[in-house]
């Protein structure tokens, strides 16, 4: 058995914005610098997702290609860090961040959970990204994924945050390419022993189930949950979890 690493102090007294505080009607995209200013602004902490770029940098992105967020088309990885700066998105002026630059516009004023996406293939290079960008960086701060290779890869390479595995009783990402064996132990937290989380992170609709209760009450593992999308889930959720990811509200 291992010891879990504690969240850094503070992380669970502020629910978390999904993406950032985020409202494309008002110009506020997701994993944008608008909807992170606001989230700071409200005092809440953020959450977001990084891919890589074609140049190897840890850019503020959730999905794989551009064309459901922006005015391009095409995968993340396919341009450098710098062009995918210059590509705006649908709504509002803002380009795709480096984590660098998030990093540096949140600055330690509220906690920071980093969801690395991944393709399930032994990529390390979006990982070890991630460290070089969060090397020095004094706020509180989290890692997260839903590939537990991703957990072993980060702690392999020294990271010295807390890890925390994304997970949902029925896992479909196409971009996965997992097969139903794989599916289920991703589903039932088989990689438990190898990934080795400090918090787990659960679909809120499965909440409270069998698995989280455990990881919660048996591995003593923070829980938190995703995405709260309204008021009477978040006051559902309460005596079954630690923290919430939400977004479309403001949680009381």
């Amino acid at each position: 058995m291992y010891t879990p690493r504690p969240l850094p102090p503070g992380f669970l007294d502020r629910p978390i914005a999904h993406r950032g505080l985020h409202e494309a009607a008002s110009g506020r995209m997701e994993n944008t610098r608008a909807a992170f200013a606001a989230a700071i602004a409200g005092g809440y902490g953020i959450e977001c997702d990084i891919q890589l770029s074609g140049d190897g940098e840890a850019v503020v992105f959730h999905d794989f290609t551009l064309d459901r967020l922006t005015r391009a088309t095409g995968r993340v990885d396919a341009l450098p860090a710098a062009a995918l700066a210059a590509i705006p998105f649908r709504q509002g002026n803002h380009g795709i961040e480096t984590l660098s630059a998030l990093l540096a516009l949140v600055a330690g004023q509220v906690p920071l959970v980093v969801e690395i996406k991944s393709r399930f293939n032994g990529e390390d290079r979006l990982a070890r990204a991630a460290l070089a960008a969060l090397a020095g960086y004094a706020g509180p701060v989290v890692l997260k994924s839903f590939d537990p290779g991703v957990l072993v890869a980060l702690r392999k390479a020294g990271a010295s945050w807390p890890l925390g595995i994304v997970a949902t009783p029925s896992f479909e990402d196409p971009e996965a390419g997992l097969d139903e064996a794989g599916r289920f132990g991703l589903a039932n937290l088989l990689h438990l022993p190898e990934s080795q989380p400090d918090f787990v992170s659960w679909n809120q609709g499965a909440i409270p189930s069998a698995a989280p209760f455990l990881c919660r009450y048996g591995l003593g593992l923070p829980l938190m949950s995703w995405t709260v999308r309204d008021q009477a889930n978040a006051d559902r959720l309460r005596p079954h979890v630690d923290q919430i990811v939400f977004e479309g509200f403001l949680p009381a």
